[in-house]
């Protein structure tokens, strides 16, 4: 129960003095008083302690839009309300000192005790010692919605009083202890694991920081599974997903082995129903599983496009037609080979067949894929197959499309390029991609595939007006060890994702914080500078991931399916290009000369093998950007001033870099924050503001999509996975989505994520370099060519709330 007190205008001051040590602001001796007054004025008499925090939060976070620092200001409160909800009294200085420390060893031992630890926590490590070692100070790196989210979400807590048992310093070294467990030397590890965790220099996805150390460590981000054609199996596959989904698992699901509407069903000679039906069940099952009691379940159903259902696939998002064929909690992608996309850009036919009937098809690709495929459209001429189809590419392209552009759904994912430059290409087959689009890993009937995510931060390596390559290399070969730590202490919720994994060792080394690093440097993201940034700093991701795996594996030994795999052959990520060139017969317009030297690292692979047999995979990063302060992902800062809802609450998102530089121009009021509010964050439509500030804080609508996938392809070169890419999509003309995404696959691109739109209301209010992107109607005057009963697009006027750990897309 809360403690009683009488809000005192000392009080108040005292919380607010606390919070705002050694924080420069622009509020004056004035401001801060009428905030006290205005906090005071807003308690009633003998108000909770609790509700004083509370409101001097509210009333900081208020004022959030005009001075960004007092976000540190709020979080400082924050710090103070639950220090004080841990260790029971307000404490400053030495006491607090201690007290932090002796809760650290006390609460990890009360959560072995509750069976909620590891007990070898506690049997392993000297925890004196790794209290000693906390870094106090570093809870100030936290801004209030990363207290917030982590407050809500990560803390451990027990499960019958929900009793909070860590502090922000804690919470990392309990995920740093957990990752180090197996080490030889355990307590130095540990400290070394904290130290880059606590820093924000590296951070695990979600599922590492909820369970590592716990009795149940599931890890692990992703699932990746193909499901057969076959009544038992299928339904073998919902209890696989549940139980994936049970311990936070986002999921890709592969269908189309299942025999399409109207195949013959031999054992009982009727006719089948086809695929989505059996979504439709999937999509329930997803629906029902709360992941872990902190996310509901997320999954997302991949199809080829030559699937006779496809065309009913396509529409399972609508939300209009019959419910039951109809999956409104599940994502849908489409599974798209580089022979569809030539019959487009060739105004060709296309053929759709039950796969029961052209049963290797799903396992080729590239060239073997399209000799086979034709081979298949001989014998339908011929009247040698029971079911088939053809239909216009080009008119399906645009149905896919504008059913993409109507519900976000299916994201495009491209077969090809993730199978042709695949390093596992001598095991199997990529059959889909994972929740997020990020992973490119085989999957089969005895394996689902499994992949370990974290991401390092750019922005947090930026010193001296450069990226501080020393500085993020070290980052790097921590990041490796602790990746590859997580398939060791995995919990494997079933058995053919724990023998994947064991097998073949796959992590996903991503970034975040690359627009914020541009920023820092002084370089637009809509410009030659950042598509050299986004080459050369992946390039050096790239090289010391790959070079760390190796040295993992002369210490531990290699993955052991290596032999024979891309690695073994000698070839690298950036070596593949050249391979889905040859594929293709056309170029992939990407600049990938090696400007490392990359002979040192292929000599050590040569000698001691991979430790891993896939290194590198950019997730969105969600929640794990916000707990950093930084931008997710590689994507653009979304806007330079919204709110941001989640169910942490909502929260002012501003662009601190721009707040400084505009008042360093003595151009920063309140008549000014108006202005950007009315224009939606963005600020190329407001004179006052020097073209060079405009050109450098682009929002993501005000980028080209194009430039965009640009940047991503020049990475994608180094990356032996995927990239999450969202479209940023600020126009109806169904031509120019055409334009961006067979850009998208003339890049190479493997896999996009969703298309975000914006409402014709902010198009009006948005400018871009391009005119075209600017225009909500077509420029003959007519209205967009997508269908002109389905212009609603389902992001419009909404970012999705890809923040929200609750939310399907979070990483």
């Amino acid at each position: 129960m809360s403690q009683q007190s009488t809000a005192t205008t000392p009080e108040i001051r005292s919380i607010i003095d606390r919070a705002r040590t050694d924080i420069e602001t622009s509020l004056t001796a004035t401001d801060w008083d009428d905030l006290v007054t205005e906090i005071e004025r807003n308690l009633y008499d003998d108000a909770a302690t609790d509700e004083v925090y509370q409101a001097a939060i509210q009333a900081l976070t208020a004022r959030i839009e005009i001075e960004p620092k007092l976000k540190r200001v709020a979080a400082g409160v924050f710090r103070q309300r639950y220090y004080r909800e841990i260790l029971g009294e307000d404490l400053t200085g030495f006491d607090l000192d201690r007290a932090y420390r002796e809760t650290f060893v006390t609460n990890l031992q009360r959560a072995v005790d509750l069976d909620l630890l590891d007990e070898r926590l506690r049997e392993r490590f000297d925890l004196d010692d790794l209290a000693d070692y906390l870094e106090l100070d570093r809870d100030r790196k936290f801004e209030y919605m990363a207290m917030e989210t982590l407050y809500q979400r990560y803390f451990r807590k027990t499960e019958q009083n929900g009793d909070r048992l860590e502090l922000p310093q804690a919470f990392w070294m309990r995920v740093a202890m957990g990752l180090a467990i197996e080490e030889d030397d355990p307590q130095e590890r540990a400290k070394e694991f904290y130290d880059v965790l606590s820093k924000l220099e590296f951070t695990p996805s979600t599922p590492t920081l909820f369970h590592s150390g716990s009795t149940h460590p599931q890890l692990s981000s992703c699932y990746l599974t193909t499901v057969q054609d076959d009544l038992e199996n299928i339904f073998e596959s919902y209890k696989h997903h549940a139980q994936l989904s049970k311990w936070s698992g986002g999921l890709g699901n592969d269908w189309t082995n299942i025999r399409s509407a109207g195949a013959l069903i031999e054992s009982t000679g009727v006719e089948s129903t086809g695929v989505v039906p059996f979504l439709r069940i999937s999509n329930d099952v997803t629906a029902a599983i709360n992941r872990s009691g902190k996310r509901r379940g997320a999954a997302c159903a991949y199809l080829a496009c030559w699937h006779l259902d496809f065309p009913a696939f396509i529409d399972l998002k609508r939300n209009t037609g019959d419910e039951r064929r109809r999956t409104p909690d599940m994502n849908t992608a489409a599974w798209v080979p580089d022979l569809f996309m030539k019959r487009v850009d060739n105004g060709e036919q296309w053929t759709l067949f039950s796969p029961d009937e052209v049963p290797d098809l799903h396992d080729l690709s590239g060239i073997e894929f399209e000799e086979r495929y034709r081979e298949y459209e001989t014998q339908a001429e011929n009247g040698d197959l029971r079911q088939y189809e053809r239909v216009d590419a080009e008119e399906l392209w645009r149905k896919l499309l504008t059913r993409l552009f109507e519900t976000g759904h299916p994201w495009l994912t491209f077969k090809d390029p993730c199978n042709v430059r695949s390093p596992q290409d001598h095991v199997g087959t990529i059959h889909s991609s994972n929740l997020c689009t990020e992973i490119t890993l085989n999957t089969s009937a005895d394996e689902h595939a499994v992949c370990n995510l974290g991401s390092v931060n750019f922005a947090t390596h930026v010193s001296d007006g450069e990226l501080d390559r020393e500085y993020l290399a070290e980052t790097i070969e921590t990041a490796m060890r602790m990746l590859d730590n997580v398939v060791d202490r995995c919990f494997y919720p079933t058995d053919e994702a724990e023998r994947s994994n064991m097998q073949h060792r796959p992590v996903g080394l991503g970034t975040m914080g690359f627009h914020d690093a541009l920023m820092q440097l002084n370089v637009p993201m809509n410009s030659e500078e950042a598509l050299e940034k986004a080459n050369r700093w992946q390039e050096f991701v790239s090289y010391h991931a790959v070079l760390n795996s190796s040295k993992l594996a002369a210490e531990r030994e290699p993955y052991p399916s290596y032999k024979g795999s891309k690695w073994d052959r000698g070839l690298f990520p950036q070596d593949t290009v050249d391979l889905l060139e040859d594929e293709r017969g056309r170029e992939v317009p990407t600049e990938r000369e090696e400007t490392l030297d990359w002979d040192v690292v292929r000599e050590h692979v040569a000698e001691h093998g991979m430790r891993n047999s896939n290194t590198m995979a950019i997730a969105p990063t969600a929640t794990v950007s916000t707990i950093n302060g930084t931008t997710p992902s590689i994507e653009p800062l979304y806007s330079n001033l919204y709110v941001k809802s989640n169910m942490s609450g909502e929260f002012t998102i501003i662009n601190d870099q721009l707040v400084d530089d505009l008042r360093e121009a003595g151009l920063w009021d309140t008549e000014l924050v108006d202005r950007i509010k009315y224009h939606d964050g963005s600020i190329q439509e407001i004179d006052a503001i020097p073209d060079e500030l405009k050109r450098l804080y682009r929002g993501a609508f005000e980028i080209d999509p194009r430039q965009q996938l640009r940047l991503t392809a020049h990475r994608q070169t180094w990356i032996d996975q995927s990239v999450s890419h969202n479209v940023f999509f600020p126009s109806t003309d169904g031509s120019l989505l055409t334009d961006v995404y067979e850009t998208a696959w003339e890049l190479g691109l493997k896999t996009t994520y969703y298309l975000r739109t914006l409402g014709a209301s902010q198009i009006e209010k948005s400018t871009l370099d391009m005119s075209e992107y600017g225009k909500t109607q077509r420029r003959d005057g007519s209205s967009s060519d997508l269908e002109a009963d389905e212009k609603h697009p389902a992001d419009e006027d909404e970012l999705c709330k890809v923040e929200d750990p609750t939310c399907e897309a979070c990483q």
